[in-house]
């Protein structure tokens, strides 16, 4: 006996806020393989422009929030609800506007710097306030004010010593200022290194492959225009020492990079290299075997000429905000032989693909939930959220024994299931994940108060679970 069960969706307009990616496109954004969860554009948090951006997660109950970077100050973002995300408010500049401002997140305090050359320094701000906001949006107010420095132009925490390091600040010749942040909302200095002209930073408790640096604190500081990269064992505060410095073949600006997880390779990017020389998108790996030693193993290139900005890894993925090109994600997982593979993107700039300082400034991928931040600079830009599509091919051999027709679909859809298989209920999730239709009968099922896009359907059989996706054109 086989069951067929009429499955009737009655749709409704599918919001902006929740788009798909379907034929290359989500909402107009090209796209590959990631769905728009939502957008802010940054008119509506009161600004001009749109810079970095990070991540905090609340200890007290996992709810997901966003901090963006502004011209004119920080923006708070709840997306417990990623479709529909909340603008609590803003934390104003401690000066005037700038095009680049930076921030990041230790023990549930907000740390902001600026590229204002006026006496900005380094803004404190307690998150667990965002658990009150009763009113949004808000004006918010810093609860400390650290004015060691005025300005800088990037900001490095390592969470696991609590210590933070603002970058081209104008102590240290442009260097490295440490701040103590034991006591998170009273940050003291804590002395520095100069030598070199940081333009960002990736700092590490060292447990890589060098045996001679077990344990260390390590810095990578990238210098920009200097166009070359540092080791530096930043442990002792007092006395940091550099290791070694290195350069790479057709520098330009050393701009950013990021170990990968095992600490063994260097993940980098020249943000001035596509103008200067007429690249494709260009990614530099090195070999950090050898800490002393560093080689530069291979260059990845992408697939059009965008400036490459920010990146970071997560197991063997690496993201990359790719400026006109938007979020490029690379598989790296057979790194160790030279290999990256392109397997999606998400294009917040999608006027054009070329060389220059418009489009995806930064990402985040770092969320429990899966959902990645982009944030864009320039016309159009704003606030992104996207999350890989969840093409919910499910794991077993079941996936042979169910069907379901038509799909993609307009109106209804017909389940069927082997003669061998018991059916016990059929679940419908949004591409959130949250539980939208439970069901318990198999008669035509009325979805009418749903919206049109992606469902999964859930199909529990007695020999197992099927989880398929459904897509309503």
């Amino acid at each position: 006996m086989r069951y067929t069960v009429l499955l009737l969706i009655l749709l409704t307009t599918y919001s902006y806020g929740q788009t798909p990616c379907v034929n290359g496109s989500a909402a107009g954004y090209p796209c590959q393989g990631y769905d728009l969860q939502s957008m802010i554009p940054f008119t509506d948090m009161g600004a001009s422009n749109t810079n970095d951006s990070w991540g905090w997660t609340d200890p007290l109950d996992g709810k997901e929030y966003v901090l963006v970077g502004l011209d004119n100050g920080t923006g708070f973002i709840d997306i417990s609800e990623p479709t529909s995300p909340i603008y609590l408010g803003k934390l104003p500049t401690a000066t005037g506007s700038s095009v680049a401002r930076d921030i990041k997140t230790y023990s549930n305090t907000a740390y902001v710097v600026s590229d204002n050359n006026g006496s900005h320094g380094m803004q404190v701000f307690d998150l667990t306030r965002l658990r009150n906001v009763t009113n949004p949006p808000e004006i918010f107010t810093m609860d400390a004010h650290y004015t060691n420095f005025q300005n800088a132009h990037n900001l490095a925490i390592n969470e696991e010593t609590g210590f933070a390091y603002a970058l081209r600040t104008d102590t240290f010749g442009g260097g490295i200022h440490f701040i103590d942040l034991q006591d998170p909302l009273n940050p003291v200095a804590a002395g520095g290194f100069s030598g070199v002209y940081t333009h960002d930073a990736q700092i590490v408790n060292y447990n890589g492959p060098d045996s001679d640096y077990a344990g260390r604190e390590i810095l990578l500081s990238f210098n920009g225009y200097d166009q070359d990269v540092w080791i530096v064992d930043v442990t002792d505060k007092s006395n940091p020492q550099a290791i070694t410095n290195f350069n790479y073949s057709s520098n330009e600006h050393a701009h950013q990079g990021w170990f990968t997880d095992d600490q063994r390779y260097l993940i980098m990017g020249d943000e001035a290299d596509e103008l200067s020389f007429g690249f494709n998108t260009r990614t530099i790996i090195f070999d950090l075997t050898d800490l002393d030693n560093p080689i530069e193993s291979f260059q990845f290139f992408g697939n059009t000429s965008a400036s490459d900005h920010n990146g970071y890894t997560l197991g063997d993925t690496f993201y990359l905000a790719n400026y006109a090109a938007g979020m490029r994600v690379m598989d790296i997982s057979d790194i160790e032989n030279g290999n990256m593979t392109e397997t999606g993107y998400f294009d917040v700039f999608p006027s054009n693909n070329t060389s220059g300082f418009n489009g995806a400034w930064t990402v985040y991928p770092y969320f429990e939930s899966g959902n990645i931040v982009i944030s864009s600079l320039g016309g159009g830009g704003g606030f992104f959220l996207v999350k890989e599509s969840d093409l919910s091919v499910d794991q077993n051999e079941l996936n042979n024994l169910v069907s379901i027709y038509p799909n993609p679909t307009t109106h209804y859809l017909n389940l069927e299931l082997d003669e061998n298989l018991i059916l016990s209920s059929v679940n419908f999730y949004d591409i959130t994940g949250r539980l939208v239709k439970e069901v318990q009968s198999y008669d035509t099922i009325d979805l009418s108060n749903l919206q049109s896009g992606i469902f999964l359907i859930e199909i529990d059989t007695d020999q197992g679970i099927v989880t398929k996706k459904i897509l309503k054109e």
